[in-house]
């Protein structure tokens, strides 16, 4: 006994447009969070800020300056001296190496220019100094 007739029965489809928004929709969420892990790797400090700042992404070392004097690498403290050493030998070994000193906006600047002249003892000729951009982060 046949309850239904077999032509009223609609072959399966498979619905690709919700799958589709659930991957852009999963693809802008792990781009934005991506974003926001970016800076987790820092010391907060007050940086000057610069109308024409420009930021980098092809910098080895990001060294932060406080305004009490003490020198981070990312997020570690780190001695004066070490930090030297770990960047000759990373000059030396690294063709494209660069510094970045993210220093506080109080912090004497005397200080910075000393931290800056015993990079170029060392032989690393590529460093620079980072801002905040006037309209937020660089």
């Amino acid at each position: 006994m046949r309850l239904r007739d077999r032509r009223s029965f609609a072959k399966p489809e498979v619905m690709i447009i919700p799958m589709i928004d659930i991957m852009f929709f999963l693809l802008v969420f792990f781009m934005i969070s991506t974003l926001y892990m970016v800076n987790l790797k820092t010391v907060d400090v007050n940086m000057p800020q610069a109308q024409h700042a420009q930021t980098q992404m092809n910098v080895t070392y990001l060294v932060t300056m406080k305004k009490d004097g003490t020198l981070y690498l990312e997020d570690k403290p780190i001695e004066e001296a070490a930090l030297i050493k770990s960047a000759k030998e990373e000059n030396r070994q690294n063709s494209h190496f660069a510094i970045v000193v993210r220093a506080d906006e109080g912090i004497d600047y005397g200080k910075v220019v000393e931290l800056l002249d015993h990079f170029r003892a060392a032989g690393i000729s590529r460093f620079g100094l980072a801002a905040d951009s006037v309209g937020g982060k660089s």
